[in-house]
């Protein structure tokens, strides 16, 4: 296509059409409701700084990895979310694969963390900077590919303070994180400040209504909120790149 009067054709990459048509299919197909709630982040933020106290830097616990704990747990108690679309029947399933959304230079990629609820108890970070290194390597399996069952994409890492995901077909939900800030809130009357984030669940409304999601968010704050009782992680098995940057 030539250039006319300052136009300029863009070369769409193979991943990046790939994407866009995934995209279209979930707005066009999947009736999206957004539910949003603020959770306080000094329990989690603490908790961060005593379990990477002592870490070599490559080997940090990144907040994606805390976040993804919160939400395995959740998961498990929010079965009706870890469901996927098998043509007009939606079937609900019993492991945990929480697709991680990692951006790359021609585009964004949400390989999974398979069987989650099975490993996520003793450390965090356990797979994650593996699944990133070897995302960005090209080098991922097959099930990584094609089995989540439920999507976090974390712009933590950058100035945004909300945001709303699409849902990644044929999964029916996925949860926007954004970055931690200090927010005025109200304790016995008080007003004190708090590290705060704010979370939006983005849910197919085939699958699921608002009221199973404010649950679902309710669930998922008090993970996090209570991350001090978490059990202490264990050094994280290999190095590997640090927060993967994410956003849909």
């Amino acid at each position: 296509m030539a250039e006319v009067s300052g136009r300029h054709p863009v070369r769409v990459s193979p991943m990046r059409a790939a994407i866009a048509r995934r995209m279209v299919q979930s707005k066009q197909q999947a009736p999206h409701f957004y539910v949003s709630t603020s959770i306080e982040m000094d329990a989690l933020l603490a908790r961060s700084r005593t379990d990477n106290d002592g870490r070599p830097a490559e080997r940090r616990v990144t907040l994606t990895a805390y976040l993804v704990r919160a939400l395995a747990l959740t998961l498990t108690e929010h079965q009706a979310f870890n469901a996927v679309w098998e043509g007009e029947t939606l079937v609900r399933v019993d492991s945990i694969n929480i697709g991680v959304a990692i951006a790359l230079d021609d585009g964004l990629i949400a390989p999974a963390l398979l069987a989650c609820g099975d490993r996520v108890v003793d450390d965090p970070a356990v797979g994650l900077a593996d699944l990133v290194a070897r995302t960005r390597a090209g080098k991922l399996r097959a099930p990584e590919m094609s089995d989540a069952t439920f999507t976090i994409s974390n712009l933590g890492m950058f100035d945004v303070s909300a945001f709303t995901a699409i849902v990644t077909p044929p999964q029916v939900a996925i949860l926007a994180t954004a970055r931690t800030e200090p927010r005025a809130v109200v304790h016995d009357n008080q007003i004190v400040v708090r590290q705060v984030l704010t979370a939006t669940l983005s849910s197919d409304h085939r699958a699921v209504d608002g009221v199973g999601a404010a649950r679902f968010l309710e669930t998922f704050k008090g993970f996090v909120e209570a991350a001090e009782t978490w059990p202490a992680a264990e050094t994280a098995p290999a190095p590997g790149p640090a927060e993967p940057r994410g956003g849909r």
